[in-house]
Order: structure tokens, then sequence, then C-alpha cells
């Protein structure tokens, strides 16, 4: 038999030149037995094999695909009603209710007992209002005496050079 044809089509076959009638022809050479068929042929006996015994598609293959895709891509339809809209912003409400009691919680708690300086805020208030006359005249006190034991400034002291508008 000649080989050389076979050889030729396989060639074609890898390179993907065959048409499908010769595709055809080399399914049905390689799925009769031939007792003296070369080395390099033999080899590529199981690709073929495998190729016929695959199961074909069918001639309504197109029909039932479509139906598939077509049950696939209808849409239902559903309601939706006001509470399951806003029920995202029923938690967000609901976080901002908290931290908002939590806050005037710890504001009201500052305010009645200072916590930080760890006294009474009221007290120490009436401790600064009392001290308050002494410490005007302990300052009024120093200025007085500042201003007696600074001597007067002459124009030679300035910074100027003895230049005084």
């Amino acid at each position: 038999m000649d080989y050389k044809y076979i050889e030729q089509l396989l060639e074609r076959y890898f390179e993907g030149d065959t048409t499908l009638q010769e595709e055809q022809i080399l399914k049905t050479f390689f799925a009769q037995e031939h007792e003296e068929m070369p080395q390099e042929i033999a080899k590529w006996s199981p690709l073929f094999t495998v190729v016929c015994e695959q199961p074909q598609l069918g001639e309504d293959f197109d029909e039932r695909m479509l139906s598939m895709t077509e049950q696939a891509t209808q849409v239902k339809a559903r309601t939706v009603s006001l509470a399951q809209r806003l029920r995202p912003l029923f938690g967000a409400a609901a976080v901002v209710a908290i931290l908002l009691t939590l806050g005037n919680a710890i504001n009201e708690s500052m305010r009645s007992n200072d916590i930080w300086t760890g006294g009474n805020r009221q007290a120490e208030m009436r401790q600064v209002s009392d001290d308050a006359p002494v410490a005007y005249d302990q300052v009024t006190d120093s200025l007085t005496l500042a201003k007696e034991n600074i001597a007067p400034m002459t124009p030679a002291d300035s910074l100027m050079g003895g230049r005084l508008n």
C-alpha cells in the first residue's frame, strides 16, 4: 500500500490545512487494521482511534443548547418591600444611637466628677477666687518696688547709639 499519501495528509493535518473530507480519510485509514504499517505512521494510530470513539453531538445539539441558554437567561422579578429597602439604614441608625448614648454618658460622668485631676472642680474654683486678691496685691507690690529701683533710661543706654527721637 502507498503510505506516502497518508504521510502527506498527516503533515497537513498537524499544520491545520486539511479539509473535513481529508480528516475523514485519516480516521477511516486508522480505524482499519494494517499489518505492514510503518512505525512513523503507526505512532499516530491511538490519536485517531480516540477521535473516532468520541460521541457525536447529534442533529438536535444546537436546539438543545439554545433551549438551555434561554432557560438560564430568564430573570424572575421579585418585589422588594419598603422595610427590606430600609434595612441597611436601620443598622446604621442603631450604631449612631449607641455612639451618641455612650458619648453623652461619658460627658455627664466627666462633668460631675473630674476623673482626670481626681479632685472636685468647684472646690478648686472657690480656692482660686479666694486667692485672687492676695495674688493681685503681691503683683502690685512687686511692680511698685521695680519702678522705684530701676533708674530712668538715658539716650546713651539705647540700642540706637544715643539717637532717640
